[in-house]
């Protein structure tokens, strides 16, 4: 059986760095998909908005949602997806903060040159 015909496991990693510009607005949000979560029991839900009133971090991660960067690509169905969030002290000027995406656009300006 060639791997052509076997399915292929793919780990998609993506971080993303976010400036939380409303806080209040991301609350209310991620409030309001609490309430709305028919999956979610009654007893979780005080313990789940105390959360994300008290970080951003949580109330984000209530609403973000894996399935929806990969809904509508065809051939593939997600196995397992697992993220967090957490609040983290950003520098873009650091090092470790460099995606290498400005490399990249420089190398190809020198590539047309």
């Amino acid at each position: 059986m060639s791997t052509s015909d076997t399915a292929r496991y793919v780990r998609l990693r993506v971080d993303v760095v976010l400036e939380i510009d409303g806080p209040a607005e991301l609350t209310e949000a991620a409030e309001a998909r609490i309430a709305a979560d028919e999956f979610m029991p009654e007893e979780e839900r005080v313990p789940a908005r105390a959360s994300v009133r008290e970080d951003s971090a949580e109330a984000l991660a209530y609403l973000v949602e894996p399935f929806d960067l990969i809904r509508g690509v065809p051939g593939i169905e997600m196995v397992q997806a697992s993220w967090s969030s957490e609040e983290v002290e950003y520098d873009p000027d650091a090092l470790e903060w460099d995606l290498g995406e400005e490399d990249e656009s420089e190398e190809d300006d020198d590539d047309r040159s």
